[in-house]
């Protein structure tokens, strides 16, 4: 059968992982002082993945409407079908990682090219890169002098060139999936300070030469979106450094945006606002009938720890619809690999699956024609869990960076390895109550 094919390609999809740099690797490679061999990620390699992930996406269509018809026919579907649909499903999971990684290599740009400006500040790159290598500060104690701007030792290092600050941006931006979706904005001080006014203000009709009544006086409140500093440390041998053929900057670029990139996807769903950044979870959360401003609305599933057994995909629609019309066309749906998996066994009335794989590699799958966004740290689905979210997070949430990464070369605290302390100022908070909601798994 197309299914049992369709089995063997998923284990073989597990099996691949390894050789292809699964999410695994990456975790490891973010925080360990080695880091596996890189494989390239040609088109070739990128189609060839999207193909299979296709391929097993079919399969599993094949088995799980085996297991329903099996639910009509007998109330029970077969343990066999049950274990073949999850193995499937895990396999989607485990090629949907590989296809994210391989376009994440795709997506890493090139360092050394033109800087902000349109031209490589050669000077700067020479002396940090001096720096880097030999723990030479002679160079950027000169320019400090200058410019006063490329030594911070104030503030516990020196600011990486600007290309590398942008390359570190970009790649965050490719891999924090929040980030990715949310607005984001540069800021040179430790604190951005948003003002609101909740009621919006007051306006009128008028005949053209008709009195003005005087206005109510709108009341604005402030949001505040404090930075707070985020490090990595990531380790190398003095020989690494030694070797001339090695692009330094590319290293530190791709060990740093992937420890980056981990703390801040947990901080902007779920961080509790001190010393980190605030996710959106960790908002005051209320039923979306008795919704205010301040508050994140809830729409519950009328199940504990699960979809409804009749009309299972009611709640999705309904957290469509609780935005509006302005927000729900920029929607997307959020929720770890776990809670998409159980969403893909979910069918329309006629029988049509309401999650639908990327139209190529890259895009987005989608959930009832909404993008569906891949936060792993989205909680799982369990009793009164708000495991998936839905909204317009770009005008949602903010997303606030404190203009350069710095970095300070430690080669005394793990010898014989040379540390770099590299920091980052971020923060976020909500700034729209308006413009997301979340799904509750609870009755």
């Amino acid at each position: 059968m197309a299914t049992d094919a369709g089995l063997r390609g998923g284990d073989g999809l597990a099996d691949g992982l390894a050789a292809k740099g699964g999410a695994g690797g990456r975790s490891e490679g973010a925080r360990g002082l080695r880091r596996a061999p890189e494989v390239k990620a040609g088109p070739d390699t990128v189609t060839s993945a999207f193909a299979e992930f296709m391929s097993a996406f079919e399969a599993f269509k094949e088995a799980n409407d085996e297991r329903l018809s099996e639910l009509e026919g007998k109330l029970a579907s077969d343990v066999v079908t049950r274990d073949k649909v999850e193995r499937i499903n895990k396999a989607i999971d485990d090629q949907s990682r590989v296809l994210d990684d391989l376009v994440l290599k795709t997506l890493r740009p090139e360092l050394g090219q033109a800087g902000r400006d349109g031209r490589v500040d050669a000077e700067h790159k020479a002396a940090f890169e001096a720096y880097v290598r030999r723990g030479d500060e002679q160079g950027l104690r000169e320019l400090d002098q200058k410019a006063l701007s490329a030594a911070v030792a104030g503030d516990g290092g020196y600011l990486v060139p600007p290309e590398l600050d942008g390359a570190i941006g970009r790649r965050l931006t490719a891999i924090s999936p929040i980030r990715a979706l949310s607005t984001v904005r540069q800021v040179s001080g430790s604190v951005l300070k948003k003002p609101f006014a909740a009621t919006g203000f007051a306006t009128g009709w008028v005949a053209e030469t008709g009195p003005r009544a005087q206005t109510g006086t709108p009341e604005l409140s402030e949001l505040s979106f404090p930075t707070m500093e985020l490090y990595a440390m990531p380790a190398a041998s003095q020989a690494l450094l030694d070797d001339a053929a090695v692009d330094i900057e590319a290293w530190i670029s791709a060990e740093v945006d992937l420890a980056f990139a981990e703390q801040e996807g947990e901080a902007f769903v779920k961080g509790d606002g001190v010393l980190k950044p605030k996710g959106f979870l960790a908002y005051d959360q209320v039923a979306d009938a008795n919704w205010t401003w301040g508050k994140i609305g809830t729409i519950a599933t009328g199940v504990a720890g699960g979809f409804a057994a009749s009309g299972a995909s009611d709640v999705l629609v309904d957290a469509v619809y609780a935005l509006k019309a302005g927000h729900r066309q920029n929607g997307s749906f959020v929720m770890n690999r776990h809670s998409q998996g159980a969403v893909r066994k979910l069918k329309d009335a006629d029988g049509h699956y309401l999650w639908a794989p990327p139209a190529k590699a890259g895009d987005a799958a989608s959930l009832i024609g909404f993008p569906v966004v891949e936060a792993e740290d989205m909680p799982d689905i369990a009793a009164n869990a708000t495991a998936i979210a839905f909204g317009d997070f770009r005008a949602g949430y903010l997303v606030v960076d404190r203009v350069g990464v710095r970095l300070l070369r430690d080669p005394y605290s793990a010898k014989p390895y040379v540390l770099f302390y590299t920091t980052k100022r971020v923060g976020g908070g909500v700034q729209d109550f308006e413009a997301i909601k979340l799904i509750r798994f609870a009755a």
